[in-house]
């Protein structure tokens, strides 16, 4: 078998789509099709039929493709291995990151990664709901993503997952708020204010509905934002309340908004790192995972 059209075929897997596949390896369509053909006629087993307009793997393609994984991991082991007697960490790593942990995380990372600068390091900022950070990794070496409490994350079974820190969730209040000068505050006592929140699907708005459902109360969103910052200056001008995670935005809490601790509730936010298992053996991979691991663990000390 040749490894070339195996990796093809897991990207297919993978993507789901032939036109997916071309765009992500660089090849055409029609050359990414003579691919599989030449693949399925080596091995003599159908491996990809017709659905619908497009493709899909039939059971032995999908066991093949599963198989192709280990062989690249096993290569790029290999490959690791070779590098590290030649005593170099050296390539390009491309970083996914939303932007809240870009925000926390970057600054500090940047400055480690200085002492290496055989790396290439890129960094993109990519700011999706938490079930669509997986398929990020088939682009990107390490992917940074974020997840509520206790979820479950589909594609996170087929990659290497590192947890960076669990950042607490806290509840945000307008300083001239009867509840701002509290420390800790119960469910009950806040969950009927006016919220803003972030688009449903992310995190913070997972942790706000399984709060709502505790209680038994719908939270009366008011507005919703991806942009911290927004958030913060809505909360600060007294429009609402929000759940906020404790490490990003305790700095410009002061003389803006109060951050309480919100009693009862397992409300945190667990930010990772995914990777490919493939690309997690490559040793400019490790050095980022690495200083990036050493860079969350120094953000939750301070």
């Amino acid at each position: 078998m040749d490894t070339s059209q195996l990796a093809i075929l897991r990207e297919l897997a993978e993507r789901g789509s032939i036109t997916d596949v071309a765009l992500a390896t660089h090849k055409s369509p029609s050359a990414v099709s003579q691919q599989l053909k030449t693949l399925q006629r080596s091995v003599g087993v159908v491996l990809v039929e017709r659905a619908g307009r497009g493709v899909r793997l039939t059971e032995a393609g999908l066991a093949l493709a599963a198989s192709s994984v280990k062989i690249a991991t096993a290569m790029a082991e290999a490959e690791a291995t070779w590098n590290a007697f030649r005593g170099g960490e050296t390539g390009s790593v491309r970083v996914a990151i939303f932007p809240s942990a870009a925000e926390l995380l970057v600054p500090g990372l940047l400055t480690r990664m200085a002492a290496h600068p055989a790396i290439e390091l890129q960094l993109d900022d990519r700011d999706v709901s938490q079930d669509e950070f997986a398929a990020l990794a088939a682009d990107y070496d390490i992917v940074v993503s974020h997840r509520s409490e206790n979820a479950f994350t589909p594609g996170y079974e087929a990659l290497e997952v590192v947890e960076l820190l669990r950042e607490p969730l806290d509840v945000a209040i307008p300083l001239g708020h009867p509840l701002a000068a509290r420390s800790r505050i119960a469910l009950d006592e806040i969950i009927g204010e006016n919220w803003v929140s972030v688009p449903t699907g992310f995190p913070f708005d997972r942790v706000l509905m399984s709060m709502a459902t505790q209680a038994g109360v719908a939270p009366r969103v008011v507005y919703r934002a991806t942009h911290l910052p927004l958030i913060e200056n809505l909360v600060t001008a007294g429009h609402g309340v929000a759940l906020l995670p404790r490490y990003t935005s305790r700095e410009r809490a002061e003389n803006r908004f109060q951050l309480v601790d919100l009693v009862g509730v397992r409300a945190a936010r667990h930010i990772e790192a995914l990777m490919r298992p493939e690309r997690a053996a490559r040793l400019a991979v490790k050095r980022v995972l690495t200083e990036l691991s050493a860079e969350a663990a120094d953000v939750t000390e301070r």
